[in-house]
């Protein structure tokens, strides 16, 4: 009997120890995270930056695309996801207040008489804060040449002096058009880097992706 109860109370202790190294086991793991400051975490978005803030913007259509007609994701949205996956950098589109028609002729139109008046079309929604950012990203498809003209209200907006600014565009044979003079012309104190233009019937492919970090590579956003 008095074997049992020392077996018992052997078992108890040898239980009741068990538990104590468990819960200390815990705690000093717990312990371990919570000293972990947030400054140590290394966000690789912000490394391929540099730790410079950057921004997409962009402007691109879905309806009154040539030779498709609609598309799901605008050609000049496409090359913006491109941009932004590889460099993590914030996205604005610029949305018009008042919409292009459909029909490819029909915007092609207005977009003409835009360029002629040298409209400054509304844009919908505020425009972000620019001063936070230090590298801005300019997208949009060519019309006539040059900027659709609700991209120049947006740069009519901003001031790019003293930034990073780099030029993209989507074309059907346009290439850049004469968006590089625009920016030069309007922000000669900006930094404006080598510019990217994709055909729009390409932007939907990995030749297009590829096109896209190969660029980021070579004007050294991207590490080479």
């Amino acid at each position: 009997m008095n074997i049992k109860k020392y077996l018992l109370a052997l078992g108890v202790v040898i239980i009741g120890l068990g538990l104590f190294f468990l819960n200390y086991s815990n705690s000093a793991a717990e312990a371990s995270v919570t000293t972990v400051k947030t400054n140590d975490v290394v966000n690789t978005a912000q490394a391929s930056q540099g730790n410079h803030r950057s921004l997409i913007v962009f402007f691109t259509r879905t309806k009154g695309v040539y030779a498709v007609g609609e598309v799901p994701i605008g050609h000049t949205h496409r090359i913006a996801n491109y941009i932004q996956e590889a460099t993590g950098a914030d996205m604005y589109e610029i949305v018009p207040e008042k919409e292009y028609p459909n029909e490819y002729r029909a915007t092609t139109e207005v977009a003409r008489a835009e360029r002629d008046n040298n409209e400054r079309p509304a844009i919908k929604g505020s425009i972000p804060d620019i001063s936070q950012y230090d590298t801005i990203y300019i997208g949009s498809p060519i019309w006539w040449g040059e900027y659709p003209m609700v991209v120049r209200t947006f740069l009519d907006q901003v001031d790019l002096n003293g930034k990073t600014v780099i030029p993209y565009t989507t074309h059907e044979g346009s290439g850049l058009g004469s968006t590089t003079a625009i920016l030069a012309r309007q922000f000669p104190q900006a930094n404006i880097l080598e510019g990217l233009a994709i055909r729009g019937s390409n932007a939907d492919s990995d030749a297009a992706k590829i096109a896209v970090q190969t660029w980021l590579q070579r004007i050294g956003v991207l590490g080479q």
